[in-house]
């Protein structure tokens, strides 16, 4: 099955229940030299079935051959370096003709139900979606950069201007702001709120600080 540009998401699958801690097309990819980031498993683990629910296996295989990679690259258990997302992403802009940053946003938001699952324990039963953005930093961040010292989260700096408006401040030399703006958005879908929460990049996406602006709209 060949990937169409414009292919639209379908319902997401339930979340595959990996728990933390489990032992281009030219143009489209900013200039990105080989770094000695780490991304764990898990995420290849997603993007995987993102691809098979999205079109199917065989696609998979496709884009693993196209980037030079085998399936014996990942498992969920261990890390691997952010170069291996980078030629996936670029090839799979390549197969589609979208954007490596409308493809980083689609994943972003098709991964949020997992790690929701993942994180369910640090989440708050009273938070909406601008109170999860504001805490994400001091809890699913802090977490992970305990379990897995190797494999740094973005740094997210959020400043809640008000009860219905917030910034966030992404910081990484993985330049992978689009992914976290597919985040964000899937965090409003997640809270039932994608009716009122606008998500605003005010800078490039594919910087190492990005900045985005999210905010509650009220009924007149």
């Amino acid at each position: 099955m060949e990937l169409k540009p414009g292919s639209r998401l379908r319902k997401q699958p339930a979340p595959c229940r990996i728990r933390p801690g489990d032992s281009g097309k030219s143009g489209y990819l900013p200039a990105l030299p080989i770094s000695f980031f780490l991304v764990h498993g898990t995420i290849f683990t997603l993007l995987k079935r993102y691809v098979q629910t999205q079109y199917d296996h065989s696609t998979w295989i496709r884009l693993l051959e196209a980037s030079g990679l085998t399936a014996s690259h990942f498992d969920h258990k261990n890390v691997y370096p952010d170069e291996h997302m980078y030629r996936l992403v670029g090839e799979a802009a390549a197969m589609t003709g979208l954007s490596a940053d409308e493809l980083h946003e689609r994943f972003g938001e098709y991964l949020v139900p997992d790690l929701m699952y993942m994180y369910q324990r640090l989440l708050q039963p009273g938070w909406t979606t601008l109170d999860m953005l504001e805490h994400t930093e001091n809890t699913m961040h802090r977490q992970v950069r305990q379990e897995h010292a190797e494999n740094a989260p973005p740094v997210l700096n959020v400043t809640r201007i008000s009860p219905d408006e917030l910034f966030i401040d992404y910081v990484s030399k993985r330049r992978m702001g689009a992914l976290a703006v597919g985040i964000v958005r899937g965090v409003a879908n997640y809270y039932d709120e994608s009716d009122q929460i606008l998500v605003e990049p005010t800078t490039s996406e594919n910087g190492e600080h990005v900045r985005i602006r999210v905010r509650r709209t009220r009924p007149a």
